[in-house]
């Protein structure tokens, strides 16, 4: 039956393709046909029969298509491609037929042969679509695991249509390339910082080096960046208006694979932040930006300097380690046009950076006109005369101290300056970098040096109290991103493990970390709203985090300029921030120094709430215990697996001398050990459970305890959240602890009043009348000690 069917369902198709050809064959025969040659009708006739021909040679006349329905699809004039590719797709239609006609008579074999090539071409494809995907997921695993620049739609003009240029109209004096204002509109800087608006004529327009200070978080990454952008973006256009006749570009003119800007910075972290900042700038201008940075594969790194980039940003000790390797992208410095150190003045510490010197020894000097240079110049065939223009040199920092003759060290020039001397400042350094006598200086930094929206304030604390006042800010005003800056790493490790025994969520950043642990905490503590970052100074510089409300200075720094710059986390482009210093007595002479130096004479006392101490102390000393405990126990199986791996290194095997007392001693006391930690641990766990109260907190009246400036603003916010919901909808609400994690630190300061300042002259004054106190009992102690030992001798003397 199914045969008897499917023979049904093939006739069916015959006949219907019998009737379309029948259809197509009298249309086609009815159209105007004349033979090619003059003879009669029976020219051919002498052929019927044979195979050498079937059918004439024949014309078809000039006729009208519409009469016979064969009008051809005009193709319009901005869609050429498609008409191409139509034709394409019939050529592989018929090459089918084809095959499909030959298969009749050819054999299976033969099928079989041409269906495996017709694989194997495709499984080459996408052998080379893979190969090709791998190389590009590499250059961007090497690049910090950033993602490939999306491909650009239309929805980019649009939204280039969609702004209102009108916002941007103070960039329009600046006069920057239309690809620089593109990523301008997409980066929403509706007007450029005083710094930007000082240093990118100079750089860019008139061409002249650039000293500048400013600041934190002012924009100083832009201000060199855009100059170089402009600079690059403008050569191009000149190379390419300079196309000779053929219409090709000429290899002497041609830019590409040519290091044209090399970025110094301090720190790892700056670097890959500056890459950012300058890969969003050149966005539309398709210049490769890449960062080299310590603490990543340098192979990887290698592979992305194999694709020459335009700009490279990196820090000392790296690129240092890949010039010295004979790095060939990094080693040819005949074409550099651009010389940046950001944050120059952490550059010239002492002990620092002798790698730095080196790279700028390596810079062909501009002033220089030896044979060497001109051989080097002349044998390079790539650089252009548009690129041989002088280097320009750019150094940036926050803060800055130049002498009066400045310009005429640099006016004397770098060949004066012996190889040996030490890069120790900011002079010398531009100097040897080949700055030129006409550099622009631009000091934007005011008297205080600090941002003008930065609340400063301090709280007066013992040495054993500073864990606890701490903790009081982070439970109770723990709003907004917070930054603690630590000097040592003993004492990071210290909070870090107190503050996670109390239930705080905190990511420490430190020089000892390995650079995947560090951008893995960076990162975590910028997508927290209300992150906390514990760190060592090498957060302290460049590290634009948004959203960082406070900063803590849990130890001081040793001098004014890691102060400025710990506090410049904060307070921001404009926005504003506080910054909170724990002071010790031993820190009280340190700390009025700070405040000397910033022509500061008082100083804000953060507002404290001193019935929550007994409870933070409560919950304090619990966590002490257990961190003691916890901590004594993980040394002593880090000294028991150090001695194991000793022994097992030198062959030796160890004997447990201990007597049977001993060890029954031993287990009973970890076992207490155990039982008292884990009884510390839920007593903690309970105390964790409930809200920090203050000690006077009433549970049956509100304002039991009096209303503070923390209760009065939740009372305000929660009366105006009441009259902003007013609706009719009765829903279920939240419960809201009072007088708990509702006021910032900042508001917290703003609305503690003018009494609570503090003169820092009788501050010190007192601590000068401590100190005369102390050494005053000293002095009777040691006196007391000496009448006695008299009188001992005395008596031994009679006996």
């Amino acid at each position: 039956m199914a045969s008897q069917i499917s023979d049904k369902k093939r006739t069916k198709k015959t006949k219907k393709r019998s009737r379309v050809e029948s259809e197509e064959f009298e249309r086609i025969n009815s159209l105007n046909w004349n033979p090619t040659l003059t003879e009669k009708d029976d020219a051919f006739s002498f052929l019927i029969g044979s195979n050498e021909l079937e059918g004439g040679f024949l014309c078809l006349e000039e006729i009208d298509e519409s009469e016979y329905n064969l009008g051809i699809a005009k193709s319009s004039g901005g869609s050429e491609e498609k008409g191409k590719t139509k034709p394409k797709k019939q050529k592989v239609d018929t090459k089918n037929e084809e095959l499909n006609g030959e298969a009749k008579g050819e054999s299976k074999e033969e099928i079989e042969e041409v269906e495996k090539e017709t694989k194997q071409k495709k499984k080459k494809k996408m052998k080379k679509k893979k190969k090709d995907k791998i190389n590009k997921d590499a250059v961007n695993e090497a690049e910090g695991n950033e993602e490939p620049p999306a491909v650009t739609d239309g929805n980019d003009d649009q939204e280039q249509d969609s702004v209102d240029e009108t916002e941007y109209y103070a960039w329009n004096e600046l006069r920057l390339h239309p690809l620089l204002m593109k990523s301008i509109y997409a980066l929403k800087f509706k007007e450029p910082t005083p710094i930007q608006q000082a240093c990118i004529p100079a750089g860019s327009h008139q061409g002249k080096d650039v000293v500048g200070a400013a600041e934190t978080g002012s924009g100083k990454t832009l201000a060199f960046g855009l100059p170089i952008l402009q600079r690059l973006l403008e050569e191009r256009e000149k190379a390419e208006r300079q196309l000779p006749e053929n219409g090709e570009l000429d290899d002497k003119v041609a830019s590409a694979g040519l290091l044209r800007a090399l970025i110094i910075t301090p720190t790892r972290e700056l670097a890959l932040q500056v890459t950012d900042h300058l890969k969003e700038a050149a966005k539309h201008s398709n210049f490769r930006v890449v960062p080299i940075v310590g603490g990543m594969s340098s192979e990887k790194q290698e592979r992305l300097l194999k694709t020459r980039p335009e700009i490279v940003v990196g820090t000392p000790g790296r690129l240092w380690e890949l010039m010295s390797g004979g790095e060939t992208h990094l080693v040819e410095l005949h074409s550099l046009s651009f010389f940046v150190l950001d944050e120059a003045d952490r550059m010239i510490e002492n002990g620092h950076f002798h790698e730095l010197q080196s790279i700028v020894d390596m810079l062909p000097m501009a002033n220089k006109s030896t044979d060497d240079d001109s051989q080097k110049s002349q044998n390079c065939e790539t650089v252009s005369s548009v690129q041989r223009k002088k280097r320009q040199t750019f150094v940036f920092s926050a803060t800055i101290a130049l002498s009066a003759d400045f310009r005429k060290k640099l006016k004397r020039g770098s060949q004066k300056s012996k190889a040996n001397d030490e890069l120790n400042s900011i002079e010398t350094l531009s100097e040897r970098a080949g700055m030129r006598a006409d550099a622009a200086i631009i000091d934007l930094t005011n008297a205080s040096i600090l941002a003008n929206k930065l609340e400063e304030s301090f709280i007066d604390c013992r040495d054993e109290d500073k864990d606890g006042y701490l903790y009081y800010i982070l439970s109770v005003h723990g709003q907004g991103r917070t930054i603690v800056f630590c000097t040592s790493i003993a004492a990071l490790r210290h909070i870090s493990s107190l503050l996670r025994i109390l239930g705080v969520n905190v990511w420490t950043l430190h020089a000892q970390m390995q650079q995947r642990a560090r951008l893995k905490a960076i990162d975590r503590f910028r997508g927290h709203e209300h992150g906390i970052l514990i760190a060592t100074d090498v957060a302290a510089r460049g590290l634009d985090i948004p959203g960082v409300r406070t900063v803590i200075h849990y130890q001081l720094p040793h001098s004014a300029e890691v102060y400025v710059h710990r506090s410049g986390r904060t307070a921001r482009a404009h926005s504003d921030g506080c910054s909170i210093a724990l002071i010790t007595p031993n820190d009280t002479s340190k700390f009025a120094a700070l405040c000397r130096s910033f022509s500061k004479d008082n100083f804000q006392r953060f507002p404290l709430e001193m019935s929550y101490m007994p409870e933070v102390m409560k919950r304090l000393s619990l966590a002490r215990q257990i961190d003691k405990i916890s901590r004594k126990d993980s040394q002593d199986k880090a000294k028991k697996n150090w001695l194991e791996r000793s022994a097992e290194l030198m062959e030796l095997d160890l004997e447990d001398n201990d007597s049977e007392e001993e060890r029954v001693n031993n287990h009973k006391r970890k076992k207490a050990t155990s039982a008292q930690l884990t009884n510390l641990q839920e007593e903690l766990k309970s105390l964790l459970s409930r809200p920090l109260q203050p000690k006077t907190f009433s549970k049956r009246y509100l304002a039991g305890a009096g209303v503070s400036p923390l209760l009065q603003n939740q009372l305000e916010e929660l009366a105006r959240q009441k009259n902003s919901n007013n609706s009719g909808d009765v829903k279920r609400k939240k419960m809201i602890v009072i007088g708990q994690d509702c006021v910032e630190p900042l508001q917290a300061l703003r609305s503690a009043g003018p009494e609570t300042k503090l003169n820092l002259k009788d501050m010190a004054e007192k601590r000068r009348d401590i100190t005369e106190l102390r050494r005053k009992r000293r002095e009777t102690k040691k006196r007391l000690r000496e009448q006695r030992r008299k009188q001992k001798k005395k008596l031994q003397g009679k006996e």
